[in-house]
């Protein structure tokens, strides 16, 4: 009697022993940080001129005085490294909401804090006259710091849960989003000051603005790092996270703080960009997988190659002009995130 034999069993492929699994992730972050220098230079060669790169070596680090050395030093130099430090920290907050909500379509806006720094950039010009940068950084950490405070008490303190901080974050967003649009449509000249700082832009760009917020940045930032491990107990749960030590409250407050000096700051200097920091972490997690301690390095080194890629995008193809990178990031940023979201193993936290 012959009996059918049964099917073979998928062989599951061996695991990657944990040796070899970190020196892929770290060659993969070295091969990062080579892709952001490269994106970096085309950022300074590139624009409304072309410039050579023996040229732009000797712009950056054999100043003249040259027509094409002011170009690169007073210009283009400032707008890449702002660029850069922005990105990263649109990176950074990203992934650190993601964690915070455990939502993977959570970015800064949820939690309405860059909408907090939106409304106070507006208050200042209508009401107090502020048109420097030197003054937008302290209103826009003001209102992200006071809209962060207002959604972790409505979102219940000590029981604050992803959901609720989610929930706090969205009603004060609706409230302040109709709040920006009442004040410029009743202060013309606020809103043409507003019109090009809304969409994103690194043009105006300059040393002394890099210094300004380059602190804040860098505070935000490190504190981004330092919180991988409680962020890694906290996406497994409140229960587990508090069976494992996790402290969550401080976990959480320290989070909040992190995304506000880093989104403070990042929207000051460049207005509210979008796509950045929602995308990249989902392209980070197919790369290292769930683990925060990859997860954060990677998505600030990534995230401004996107950033940078955009700006460079939108000045070749808008030549002798240019387009803001706000537009570039939400016109590309857009379709490529639905194909990413679409696919299941990068729409899952």
């Amino acid at each position: 009697m012959l009996v059918d034999s049964p099917p073979e069993a998928a062989v599951a492929p061996a695991p990657v022993p944990p040796r070899r699994r970190h020196l892929l992730r770290s060659a993969g972050l070295v091969a990062s940080l080579a892709v952001l220098a490269a994106i970096a230079v085309l950022g300074i060669a590139v624009g409304a001129k072309a410039i050579p790169l023996d040229q732009v070596w000797h712009g950056v680090f054999h100043y003249s005085g040259s027509d094409t050395d002011v170009i690169i030093r007073d210009v283009r130099f400032p707008r890449t490294l702002l660029g850069v430090i922005i990105g990263a920290a649109l990176g950074l907050a990203g992934t650190v909401m993601q964690a915070l909500t455990r939502n993977p379509l959570a970015d800064p806006g949820v939690l309405g804090i860059n909408a907090g720094a939106s409304a106070a950039v507006v208050s200042a010009i209508s009401f107090f006259g502020v048109t420097s940068l030197t003054g937008y950084v302290w209103f826009a950490f003001a209102g992200a710091a006071v809209v962060s405070v207002a959604v972790y008490v409505l979102g219940g303190t000590r029981s604050a849960t992803p959901v609720r901080l989610a929930l706090a974050g969205t009603a004060l967003t609706a409230v302040l989003v109709g709040y920006i649009n009442a004040v410029n449509l009743m202060d013309t000249a606020a809103l043409d000051k507003m019109r090009f700082w809304t969409v994103g832009s690194l043009a105006s760009a300059t040393l002394p603005t890099v210094g300004r917020i380059a602190p804040f940045l860098a505070v935000g930032g490190v504190l981004a790092l330092l919180l991988a491990r409680p962020l890694n107990a906290l996406a497994l749960g409140d229960d587990q996270a508090r069976a494992l030590g996790a402290r969550l409250t401080r976990t959480r407050v320290l989070a909040m703080l992190a995304v506000t000096l880093l989104c403070g700051g990042a929207t000051a200097a460049c207005g509210p960009i979008v796509y950045v920091g929602l995308m990249v972490p989902h392209v980070v997690r197919a790369i290292t997988g769930p683990d925060m301690r990859w997860i954060l390095p990677y998505s600030a080194v990534l995230s401004p190659v996107l950033l940078l890629g955009a700006d460079v995008l939108g000045r070749v193809v808008a030549r002798p002009g240019e387009l803001q990178v706000g537009i570039v990031t939400a016109v590309v940023g857009g379709p490529v995130f639905i194909y990413l979201v679409r696919r299941r193993r990068m729409a899952q936290l």
